[in-house]
């Protein structure tokens, strides 16, 4: 096999190793995201005193801050998870071509 087949093929165990990390972190974020739509539905159902849980310790909170709060990391965390998808899209194209290289180099070598 060529070197450059060779170097090739470890790039492609590189690019799959980062997509992995890619796809943990989206996964994360996807969960995170979660978490706030069910922690904004159960705020905008609720009629009672809200609390915020800070360091282990709850404080009385006002409803409207705490929707305020939650949509901002709401916001932040899909603009993550969109960037996490842009470069998971872009490492899929570089995955994709880098196959179809050493799948042809390897054919040649034949």
């Amino acid at each position: 096999m060529k070197k450059e087949t060779e170097e090739k093929i470890k790039q492609l165990q590189v690019m799959e190793y980062n997509l992995q990390n890619f796809l943990a972190q989206k996964q994360t974020f996807q969960s995170q995201l979660l978490e706030i739509e069910n922690a904004l539905k159960e705020l905008e159902e609720n009629k009672e005193e809200c609390y915020k849980l800070v360091g282990g310790v709850l404080f009385k909170e006002k409803k409207e801050k705490l929707i305020k709060e939650l949509k901002y990391k709401k916001e932040v965390i899909e603009l993550r998870i969109k960037t996490l998808e842009k470069q998971e899209d872009k490492i899929r194209s570089d995955v994709n071509k880098t196959q179809k290289e050493v799948v042809k180099e390897m054919e040649n070598d034949k």
